[in-house]
């Protein structure tokens, strides 16, 4: 094909139920995708609230609160977010026999006693 055939043959457009590879892509890549640090309805941070003033005082000619009672609410994360407590496991003992041997080579040829 010559070079000015070719681009017109690229730029024709796809069927709409077209499986080619960039059309799947173009599909795959328009869908939502709920991430895993995107937080859920169960999930709520950590904050904290003051919940009785103790003392007042004027900071600069305005009242201010000096010393509160502060409530604090953990954060929580539902399991589907929390993190794993280690990595993933990417191999496994097959078979443990106990501590390794060194191997120490022997130079000299030696006989047994007995």
């Amino acid at each position: 094909m010559r070079p000015s055939t070719m681009s017109a043959y690229n730029r024709l457009p796809h069927v709409p139920d077209c499986t080619c590879s960039v059309c799947w892509s173009r599909r795959e890549m328009a869908k939502p995708v709920r991430s895993r640090s995107t937080p859920c309805a169960l999930c709520r941070p950590a904050y904290a609230r003051p919940t009785r003033t103790l003392q007042m005082g004027r900071v600069a000619g305005i009242w201010k609160p000096l010393l509160s009672e502060w409530k604090v609410e953990p954060a929580f994360i539902c399991e589907k977010h929390t993190p794993p407590a280690r990595p993933p496991k990417y191999w496994s003992v097959i078979y443990d026999s106990g501590k390794p041997t060194p191997f120490v080579p022997i130079y000299e040829p030696f006989e047994l006693v007995g």
